[in-house]
């Protein structure tokens, strides 16, 4: 089929605006500063203000955003961080790679968002920071775990990588826990045309620290203040990012059209299960994934119809071979589990075609009034 429905595609937004990318690629590169100039800060300063942080400190990508905000944080070996297998891996991979070891709570089966209800129990003397995921574009139910944090003296890290610009109540992702950390990976909600990361905190001290952290451990001259990294935003792909910010809200509004476009068109229909809203939420939709018994079934047969799909996240983090030294087995996290087996991504993107949108809902609404 000629028409495919592509599930992601940037192009539809980079064609139109190629003279734009190229003219601020040619800026950087006509600047004379080509890592940590003016590009990086004036996004730091537009997505502090975005998402209603004091801070944003850029580094080299979203994984990298949460081993330094724990780094920062004094978290490390021999510390717990509370977080949830259904994320993607790089969550997992930051939590090791600052020395810690993650312990998993389960999801709610209709948010798919950590299930707040579990955490206090998982709380342990060696728990130092919980680290909630905003899911697929929206947040946590983020006040019983701010309640906990206070209460049992633990860090709270959000995050962001998926929900860049989404609302708990009047409140941002990133600027409700001690730091948030995002990532513009090209497909994300704000996505650069590569990897880039950032790190948001209204805590001074904490800002400073993690500037230090990405350049190495300096903070004045050649001196090393402590042991850090090399993990800094580069200047083309910021430059890239402050062409994107002042649009961030134009393309959610194209992303929520296309949500309701399926939630409209998909109520009801067979046993799909669509996206719940959580209160008090604003739900940017990063991914638009649905539940259905028939998964594999109709993403073959979708794929057939020229509809690209994805599985988000077909294997739990806790259940692969990787991981499999944390000690956990089948059967301990049954609703994460549950939604691998079940969960389908649907395209959205904010060029996508009302046309192919409402392709989808036809193509699901015919796999599931033919008895397949």
């Amino acid at each position: 089929m000629n028409d495919t429905v592509r599930y992601w595609d940037y192009l539809g937004e980079y064609t139109p605006r190629r003279e734009e990318y190229l003219g601020a690629v040619d800026r950087v590169f006509s600047s004379g500063r080509l890592v940590l100039g003016q590009e990086v800060a004036e996004f730091e300063k537009g997505l502090a203000a975005y998402s209603g942080a004091a801070f944003a400190v850029g580094v080299n990508s979203g994984t990298d955003a949460i081993v330094l905000a724990l780094k920062a944080l004094g978290v490390g070996a021999g510390d717990e961080v509370i977080t949830v297998s259904n994320t993607a891996v790089p969550t997992v991979a930051a939590i090791r790679a600052s020395g810690a070891t993650p312990v998993f709570v389960d999801v709610e089966e209709d948010t798919y968002l950590m299930d707040v209800s579990l955490v206090e129990a998982a709380v342990t003397t060696r728990t130092r920071c919980l680290l909630p995921v905003h899911l697929c574009g929206q947040m946590v139910d983020m006040a019983p775990l701010q309640e906990i944090a206070r209460r049992r003296g633990v860090r709270l890290v959000e995050d962001c990588a998926q929900a860049c610009g989404a609302a708990y109540g009047e409140e941002r992702a990133g600027s409700i826990g001690d730091a948030g950390a995002f990532s513009f990976y090209p497909t994300k909600i704000l996505g650069a045309f590569g990897d880039a990361g950032a790190v948001t905190t209204s805590d001074p001290e904490l800002a400073a620290r993690l500037r230090r952290l990405r350049f190495y451990g300096i903070e004045l001259g050649y001196h090393a203040e402590e042991e850090g990294f090399n993990s800094r935003l580069d200047e083309v792909q910021a430059a890239i990012l402050n062409l994107k910010l002042p649009g961030i809200e134009a393309a959610a509004s194209a992303r929520r059209d296309i949500a309701r476009i399926y939630d409209e068109g998909l109520a009801g229909v067979g046993d799909v299960g669509l996206p719940v809203v959580g209160r008090d939420c604003r739900h940017q939709y990063y991914l638009y994934t649905v539940r259905t018994r028939r998964r594999d079934r109709l993403m073959e047969f979708l794929a057939k119809e020229g509809i690209e799909t994805k599985i988000n996240y077909p294997h739990p983090v806790h259940l692969m071979r990787g991981y499999r030294t944390l000690g956990y087995r089948d059967g301990d996290l049954p609703v994460t589990e549950r939604l691998a087996r079940t969960i389908l991504s649907l395209p959205i993107y904010p060029e996508l075609p009302r046309r192919h949108a409402e392709r989808v809902v036809e193509a699901v609404r015919r796999f599931f009034s033919g008895g397949r």
